[in-house]
C-alpha cells in the first residue's frame, strides 16, 4: 500500500475544516452529524465507535487529528484494494481525499476509478474529479474547489 503523505492530510484538513463541537453539515443527510475534520463516526476506541450525535461533548484538536488519522488509514486500506499498485503518493492521496469526502463506495463505482486503473496519466481524469460537485442536486462551489484541488494534487509529480 502507498503511504498517505502530508499533502493528502493537509488537503483534507483544509476542505473539511475543524469543528470541535458536533454540527450538521449543509450537505449531510438529516440524521448525519459531523465533528473534528469531517468525522461522522468515531473510531472504535472512542465512544464505542458510534455515529456522531448533536448531544456529544466537544473534542480537542488532538482528538480531531486522531480521528482523521484513523479514518484516513481505514479509507486507505479500502481503496488500496480498488486501485492499481503503481500510483504516486500524490495520486493516491488525491483519491483518499475524494473517498474521505464521498465514501469508498462512490470511488468504487466511478468512471474516475476506471480511468485511473486503465491509465493513471490520462488527462481526462481531471474531468472525472469535476463530475462530483453536487449535493442534493445542486452544484456546490466548495465541492468544485475541492475537486479542482484533488485533481491538481493528483497531477502533481
Amino acid at each position: 500500500m502507498i503511504t498517505v503523505n502530508t499533502n493528502c492530510i493537509n488537503l483534507i484538513k483544509k476542505f473539511e475544516g475543524l469543528e470541535l463541537k458536533p454540527y450538521h453539515g449543509a450537505a449531510d443527510r438529516a440524521n448525519v452529524f459531523t465533528i473534528g475534520y469531517g468525522t461522522i463516526q468515531y473510531p472504535p476506541t472512542y465512544m464505542g465507535g458510534k455515529a456522531v450525535a448533536m448531544s456529544d461533548p466537544a473534542i480537542t484538536e488532538q482528538q480531531a487529528t486522531d480521528f482523521l488519522t484513523y479514518e484516513v488509514k481505514q479509507k486507505s486500506q479500502q481503496i488500496d484494494l480498488l486501485l492499481r499498485d503503481d500510483l504516486t503518493p500524490n495520486q493516491f492521496g488525491a483519491l483518499i481525499s475524494f473517498a474521505y469526502n464521498l465514501g469508498a463506495g462512490s470511488l468504487k463505482q466511478s468512471t474516475l476509478r476506471a480511468k485511473v486503473n486503465a491509465n493513471p496519466k490520462d488527462p481526462s481524469i481531471k474531468d472525472e474529479f469535476l463530475k462530483w460537485v453536487y449535493a442534493n442536486g445542486q452544484k456546490v462551489q466548495g465541492l468544485v474547489t475541492r475537486r479542482q484541488a484533488e485533481a491538481n494534487l493528483y497531477f502533481t509529480p
